[in-house]
C-alpha cells in the first residue's frame, strides 16, 4: 500500500511513506524502523515483454569511465521468460557509431527513489576480461552539490573473471578528503561464479549493512566527530543495475570474449 501526501505520513503500520515533497516520489523510512517487519515497496521481476518504463530508463551513454558505452540499443536490452539481459557487445556497425563497444544498463533516476531500508537484486553475472557489472546507488537530488558529495553507494562491482565482488561508499570524505579508512569505506566478498546470487544492502540513518545472499559482508557505518562529509546517505537514492565494459579499472576489453552479460531476476525494494 501506498500513501501519496505532500508530508511524511504513516502507511498502514509501517515507519514509512511516499512523498512528493521531493521533485520526484520518494519512499522515506522514519526513525525506529527496526522494530517493524519488513514490508515490500517496490519490486520488478521483469515479467513482461518489454522494460517497465514507469520503473526504469535505459541509462544514455556518458564521459565517465562507466558510461562510455552505454546504448539504448535493443542489441543490449532482452526480456525473456521472466529475466533481463543486459549485455556488452561487440558494436556491429562502427559507420554509425565509432565506438567499438556498446553496453547496456538501467537506471531508476526520476521515477523511484528510498532513503533507508533493504534491497535486494538477485542476477547472474557472466564472466569476460573488460567485463564490469555493476548494481549500485546515486542520490536523487543535489542535497549536498556535485558529485561526489553526495555518495554514491556500490551494492555490487565485478571485474573480469574474479571469484569475488566489491562493495563499497565513495563520497568527498573518501574521494577528496582520501578518509577510506575512517572507517573503512569498502570491502570484498565471494559470490557463486556462473550463478544466480542476491546482492544487497540494510540501509538505516547510522549504517549501511552490505549482503550477499542474505549473509551481512561489510559495514559502513556513521561515524561521529569526523568531516560531516563523511555521511551524505541522509536522503533518497535511485538504483543504477548496468552491464559495463572497459576502464581504467578493470582494465582492457577483450572482444574475443563477447558478448557478455547481467542477467537480473528480480529488483525488491523493503522498508
Amino acid at each position: 500500500m501506498k500513501c501519496i501526501l505532500p508530508s511524511l505520513c504513516l502507511l498502514a503500520g509501517l515507519s514509512a511513506c511516499r512523498t512528493t515533497q521531493l521533485p520526484v516520489p520518494a519512499y522515506l523510512q522514519k526513525n525506529a524502523r527496526s522494530q517493524q517487519q519488513w514490508q515490500l515497496i517496490w519490486e520488478d521481476n521483469f515479467n513482461g515483454s518489454t522494460l517497465d518504463t514507469t520503473k526504469w530508463t535505459r541509462i544514455p551513454p556518458n564521459g565517465a569511465d562507466w558510461g562510455k558505452h552505454m546504448t539504448s540499443d535493443d542489441r543490449c536490452y532482452v526480456l525473456k521468460d521472466g529475466y533481463l539481459y543486459l549485455r556488452g557487445i561487440n558494436n556491429p556497425d562502427t559507420t554509425k557509431d565509432p565506438r567499438p563497444f556498446l553496453t547496456g544498463g538501467i537506471y531508476s533516476k526520476g521515477k523511484f527513489a528510498f532513503q533507508y531500508g533493504k534491497v535486494e537484486i538477485r542476477a547472474k553475472l557472466e564472466c569476460a576480461q573488460g567485463a564490469w557489472p555493476a548494481i549500485w546507488m546515486l542520490a536523487e537530488n543535489n542535497k549536498y552539490g556535485a558529485y561526489p558529495r553526495n555518495g554514491e553507494i556500490d551494492i555490487m562491482e565485478h571485474l573480469n573473471y574474479d571469484s569475488i565482488i566489491y562493495q563499497t561508499t565513495h563520497s568527498y570524505y573518501t574521494l577528496d578528503l582520501k578518509q577510506t579508512q575512517n572507517p573503512p569505506h569498502g570491502g570484498t566478498a565471494a559470490l557463486l561464479n556462473n550463478e544466480f546470487n542476491v546482492f544487497g544492502i540494510n540501509w538505516s540513518p547510522d549504517k549501511i549493512v552490505f549482503l550477499i545472499n542474505g549473509r551481512e559482508t561489510f559495514t559502513y557505518p556513521r561515524v561521529e566527530g569526523v568531516d560531516p562529509s563523511q555521511w551524505p546517505y541522509d536522503q533518497p537514492f535511485y538504483l543504477l543495475i548496468d552491464q559495463q565494459l572497459g576502464g581504467t579499472w578493470v582494465g582492457k576489453v577483450n572482444p574475443d570474449d563477447l558478448p557478455v552479460q547481467m542477467i537480473v531476476d528480480w529488483v525488491k525494494v523493503y522498508q
